[in-house]
């Protein structure tokens, strides 16, 4: 179920690698609740091997940029940016970056840390952000990294120092591929794929791919994998990867909330490749890799997959999060839509816990009207009515509102 990790992390930038031991691990930058800048000072690791990526690992703090604590001797306390992490000849590489455009490398002997003895990636330190690392199948190395332009060279033996002869400086470019940044690489069926935040639907809000058959390209635009919009009113950019985990294919990618571009939260979709190595667009959804959501099990309004109008989902208490703002519009414009729930063989009653002035309009895909729900209570409260339909089966959920100021916490069918 989306987002996949416990509320307590805002974890963005998501670059999931399986490593040797066969587990699923997580890395990315960390965002602080309610806080208008990106990122904060530390990065936190997760693995699983759970095939549903339901349950999680959380294995603490793996790399820490604080000015009492500085991880980067030479820009000590700046806030850490998206990382990306490798494992080669028996040692795990974290490779990050940060707000002033240093670009370094910290070691450990476990996947999830801690790492340390960061030193700078000589030939990328100072030029920009978001590093991106790749192991291919004769052992050599490359590393990838930049905005607007994705820069790209073959990494020495060391893992820390580029071979400046293979340097290549437009293998993505805005112009071209809609490039603005967040590369990651992977490798299918002798295809090398780079997913990347794209710009060209007017907002860094997709994941898009480029394909190739030579690591630095040429690399050829191939489509928009995952698009985010409406997570958030004010969401502005994606970051994320895609990964192979038991058989299966994922993308892995962030939402914004709390009315802003950041407080960002990691989520995951399934993805499927054509006979010709071409990736089709995917939907966000609520259920994300587990399965369609028991329908008649009450149900967090805030694992919306997009809310349209004012909507946005917000922190409540003890890391709860509820949908607020809604209502104030009408049936178009204000809505929060739930993909997908399992209704079984019917449903005859609809239950919500809500507060506010308003009404609230239940319906599924087919445009088929559940139930209608009238709100007036200050306070949070559970408001019940009959169905005036009955939804069977696996269906998209959207509750539609009009009213004033109104807040969900849950909903459940009977």
């Amino acid at each position: 179920m989306n987002p996949i990790l416990p509320r307590p992390f805002f974890i963005a930038d998501g670059e999931a690698h399986v490593m040797p031991d066969g587990r699923l691990y997580l890395y990315g930058s960390t965002d602080i609740s309610g806080k208008k800048e990106y990122c904060g000072h530390e990065y936190h690791v997760f693995s699983t091997e759970d095939e549903t990526l339901t349950n999680w690992t959380y294995h603490g703090i793996s790399f820490k940029n604080t000015k009492e604590e500085p991880g980067i001797y030479w820009s000590k306390g700046t806030p850490l940016y998206a990382p990306d992490a490798i494992h080669k000849d028996g040692k795990y590489y974290l490779y990050v970056c940060g707000q002033d455009n240093f670009e370094a490398v910290a070691v450990s002997d476990k996947p999830y840390g801690p790492f340390g003895d960061a030193k700078p990636v000589k030939g990328a330190d100072g030029d920009s952000i978001d590093p991106a690392v790749f192991v291919d199948d004769d052992g050599q190395a490359y590393y990838l990294w930049g905005q607007f332009n994705l820069r790209g060279a073959k990494l020495n033996d060391d893992m820390s120092t580029l071979d400046m002869d293979s340097l290549q400086t437009a293998i993505l470019t805005e112009q071209e591929h809609g490039f603005h940044e967040g590369a990651c690489m992977r490798k299918r069926n002798g295809i090398y794929y780079i997913v990347y935040t794209d710009i060209s639907r007017g907002k860094a809000t997709c994941l898009s791919y480029a394909m190739s058959d030579k690591p630095l390209g040429p690399y050829k635009k191939g489509g928009v994998i995952i698009d985010n919009m409406y997570c958030d009113p004010q969401t502005w950019n994606n970051h994320g990867s895609i990964e192979e985990f038991k058989g299966q294919w994922y993308i892995f990618y962030h939402r914004s909330s709390q009315n802003s571009f950041t407080s960002r939260r990691m989520c995951v979709e399934k993805i499927y490749f054509n006979e010709d190595g071409t990736i089709n667009e995917v939907e966000m959804t609520s259920m994300g890799a587990g399965g369609p959501i028991d329908a008649f099990k009450e149900i967090d309004a805030s694992i919306a997959c997009r809310v349209k109008g004012n909507i946005y989902i917000a922190p409540y208490f003890d890391s709860k999060e509820i949908l607020v703002n809604c209502g104030g519009g009408n049936w178009i414009q204000d809505w929060a839509e739930y993909k997908y729930l399992d209704f079984k063989d019917g449903v005859r009653r609809f239950c919500i816990k809500t507060k506010g002035k308003g009404r609230i309009l239940v319906k599924t895909n087919d445009n088929l009207l559940l139930a209608a729900v009238d709100v007036d209570s200050p306070e949070f409260e559970w408001f019940e009515t009959d169905a005036v339909a009955s939804a069977e089966g696996v269906k998209a959920l959207w509750l539609m509102f009009e009213g004033r100021e109104m807040k969900v916490f849950s909903f459940r069918f009977e």
